[in-house]
C-alpha cells in the first residue's frame, strides 16, 4: 500500500497570499476612510475588519481540510439550509442601513444572503455534475435555473438586487462551464428581454432610480452627487495619487459611504491610477488562480465549484469598479477582500477555501 499523500503540499499560497495582501489594502484604505470618524459605527470598522480578517484566514484553511466532493455530497442539506436561513431572514430579519431586511442579529448581526450565494455554489455545482452528460437538454437547464430562482427569489424581496444578480450570474456562469448550448443562450436572452417590464415593476422604488440616475444623471441630482464626487476622487488621483489619508474629496467627507460602495474611488484618490492598476491587477491574479484550479480540477464538481467562486469574485469586481467609474449604475456590491464588510469578508474567504480544497486534492488517486 502507498503512503497517503500529503495534499497540503499542493496548496495554493499564491491564491491566499495575494487575496491577503488585498484585504490589507482594504483595512488600510477603511482606516483612511474613516479616520476622524465619530459615529461608533464608523470608528470600529477598522478593527471590526481586522476580526473578520483573523476568522477569515482560519476558515480559508478549515474549509480547504475538507474534501469539497464530502461538501458536494450534502449538497441537498446545504441547499436546505440556504432556505432555511434566508426563511429566517424573511421572518426575523432586522432592516439595515439600505432599507433591506436582510440581516439577522445572532450576538452581532449577519447577512444571511451573502453566506447563502456561497453555498448556493456547492449545490449547483453538484447539481450540475450530476448532470454534465445532459447539458444539451433544455429541461436540464430549466431545472438547474429553477435551482437557484428559489433562494435568488427570496434575496429580491428583502429586497436586494445586487445580490440577486450576483446568484443569477454565477447560475450562467457555472452551466456555461458545464456546457450551455448557444441555443439555449439565445432562448434565456429573449425571454430575458420579455420579462424586463415584469422585472421593473416588481422593483423598489430606489432600485429604479438608480437604473433611472444612471440613464439620465439630471433625474436624481442627491444620488448624482455621490458619482460625481467618486469621478472627482479618481481624476483628482493623477499617476500617483495625493497620498495616504491625503485625498481631499475622502478627507472632507464629500465621498459618501467611502468605505463600501466607493472604497476604489478612495484608493484612485489617494494612490492614483498606479494604487488603482496594482488593487486592479491583484484581482486578476485572484480570479486566475481560481480558473487555474478549475483546469486542475480532479471532477466537474471541482471545476464547476471554482468557476463559480471565479465568477462571483469576477462580477463583484467589474460592478463595484464600474459604479465608482459611472459606467454602471450603484448597486450596493462590495468590492471583494477590500471593501469594509464581514459577512461579505468571510463569504469570500469561504469561497477561496473551496478553490484550496479543489486543488489540494488534484493529484489524489485511488490508494491500491
Amino acid at each position: 500500500m502507498q503512503a497517503k499523500p500529503n495534499i497540503w503540499r499542493d496548496f495554493d499560497f499564491t491564491l491566499l497570499g495575494v487575496t491577503v495582501l488585498l484585504i490589507v489594502i482594504g483595512i488600510l484604505f477603511i482606516r483612511s476612510a474613516t479616520m476622524g470618524a465619530v459615529d461608533t459605527d464608523l470608528i470600529n470598522r477598522v478593527p471590526s475588519q481586522i476580526q473578520f480578517t483573523i476568522a477569515g484566514i482560519g476558515v480559508v484553511f478549515a474549509i480547504a481540510a475538507i474534501d469539497y466532493r464530502l461538501l458536494g455530497s450534502l449538497h441537498s442539506f446545504i441547499y436546505g439550509f440556504v432556505l432555511f436561513i434566508l426563511g429566517l431572514v424573511a421572518g426575523l430579519g432586522a432592516v439595515g442601513a439600505a432599507g433591506a431586511q436582510s440581516w439577522l442579529n445572532v450576538g452581532l448581526q449577519v447577512q444571511p444572503s451573502e453566506l447563502g450565494k456561497i453555498l448556493l455554489v456547492i449545490t449547483l455545482a453538484q447539481h450540475l455534475a450530476d448532470r454534465y452528460g445532459e447539458m444539451s437538454r433544455l429541461r436540464t437547464v430549466l431545472v438547474s435555473l429553477g435551482h437557484v430562482a428559489i433562494p435568488a427569489g427570496m434575496v429580491f424581496i428583502q429586497p436586494d438586487l445586487g445580490t440577486t444578480t450576483v446568484m443569477v450570474v454565477v447560475w450562467f456562469v457555472m452551466v456555461w462551464a458545464a456546457g450551455l448550448r448557444l441555443k439555449h443562450l439565445a432562448l434565456f436572452g429573449m425571454v430575458g428581454l420579455a420579462m424586463m417590464p415584469v422585472l421593473w415593476s416588481s422593483m423598489e422604488p430606489y432600485q429604479q432610480q438608480r437604473i433611472v440616475s444612471f440613464i439620465d444623471p439630471g433625474s436624481d441630482k442627491d444620488a448624482q452627487y455621490n458619482i460625481d464626487q467618486a469621478l472627482i476622487s479618481i481624476g483628482s488621483g493623477g499617476l500617483m495619487g495625493k497620498g495616504y489619508a491625503n485625498g481631499s474629496q475622502t478627507q472632507g467627507r464629500f465621498l459618501r459611504v467611502r468605505h463600501t460602495d466607493f472604497i476604489f474611488s478612495v484608493i484612485a484618490e489617494e494612490t492614483g491610477f498606479v494604487g488603482a492598476l496594482i488593487v486592479i491587477t491583484l484581482m486578476g491574479i485572484v480570479i486566475w488562480r481560481c480558473l487555474r484550479a478549475a483546469a486542475l480540477a480532479a471532477d466537474a464538481l471541482g471545476s464547476l465549484i471554482c468557476y463559480g467562486v471565479g465568477g462571483m469574485i469576477f462580477f463583484q469586481t467589474m460592478v463595484s469598479i464600474g459604479m465608482n467609474l459611472s459606467i454602471l449604475p450603484v448597486t450596493g456590491l462590495t468590492l471583494p477582500f477590500v471593501s469594509s464588510g464581514g459577512s461579505s469578508l468571510l463569504t469570500t474567504m469561504l469561497g477561496i477555501g473551496l478553490v484550496e480544497s479543489v486543488v489540494m486534492r488534484r493529484r489524489v488517486r485511488e490508494l491500491v
